[in-house]
């Protein structure tokens, strides 16, 4: 395979040259900023029509967007940084250099919901309205943002050569230590491509999945907050699952524990009580 090669040969899909970037007058445009950028765009106007729809005041989500953005990316890039210490332990100043890489979903989308409630506090709103208002919008840019890891060669699986097996140059993977000695000791001799679970494709497939239940339930919900709990079992679940097989895991200091399945399974656990809790309580007082 040539350098920029990436192909999916038991779907005969073969992909040739392409490109990780682009440049304009010799600065270096990455389409995985791109395309991150495509799905946080697409998240804020799935939330504001939305809001349309149930009658409330799009403004207010195009406000409470240009404070969640940053606040995500800056989350994304602490949680990243937390788990990932050794990487910056040596030379800190890389904590700011965000074209290398190093930003974690999770971080930013505990960002967004700590965002989320300081902002409806100070503009006096329900924040789990707002917040059932958003989240097709917030799973729907990560199933969208997820393609930016595709075009980064980054974000797969375990060795694998079934129907979904994807192949990449070795060269052209972003980091080298995502392939393991299982994914090395199967290299075909004299080949120079790897064969690997696409978890960027399976986690898109789910997240969209999950949005699609959302905008379904979202006209059958029973209390604020629902859907926000759907989201978290929803994503969480597939997550758990997905991260199981990944070769980049961000372990728990000091473990091997992986820290995303384990906040997948916090994830998953919370939404199923707090959503049996509140329906406990509203079958109590009817």
């Amino acid at each position: 395979m040539n350098a920029g090669d990436i192909a999916f040969p038991n779907l005969g899909i073969y992909l040739k040259n392409v490109p990780t970037h682009f440049s304009v007058f010799g600065f270096d445009i990455y389409f995985y900023g791109l395309i991150v950028g495509l799905g946080v765009i697409a998240g804020i106007l799935t939330a504001v029509r939305v809001a349309k729809a149930s009658g409330q005041d799009p403004e207010l989500y195009w406000d409470f967007a240009l404070y969640a953005v940053i606040f995500s990316v800056l989350g994304a890039r602490i949680y990243y940084i937390i788990f990932s210490w050794s990487e910056f332990r040596d030379n800190p100043l890389r904590m700011f250099n965000f074209r290398q890489g190093g930003l974690a979903i999770y971080g930013g989308v505990i960002a967004a919901f700590l965002t989320l409630f300081v902002y409806a506090r100070v503009k006096k709103q329900n924040a789990l309205l707002m917040g059932d208002t958003a989240i097709a919008g917030l799973i729907l840019g990560q199933a969208i943002g997820r393609w930016g890891n595709f075009m980064n060669r980054e974000v797969f699986g375990r060795y694998y050569n079934g129907l979904f097996s994807m192949q990449i140059p070795v060269e052209a993977v972003r980091d080298a230590s995502d392939i393991t000695e299982e994914i090395a000791a199967h290299i075909p001799e004299g080949a120079n491509y790897i064969n690997v679970h696409p978890t960027f494709l399976y986690e898109s497939l789910w997240n969209l999945v999950v949005f699609a239940l959302i905008l379904l339930w979202r006209r059958h919900k029973k209390f604020d907050g629902e859907l926000c709990l759907l989201y978290f079992a929803g994503y969480g679940l597939g997550r758990f699952f997905i991260e199981g097989i990944r070769t980049d895991t961000l372990f728990v200091p000091g473990t091997k524990i992986p820290v995303s399945q384990l906040l997948s399974l916090v994830m998953v656990v919370f939404a199923v009580a707090a959503d049996l809790s509140v329906r406990l309580r509203k079958r109590k007082k009817s």
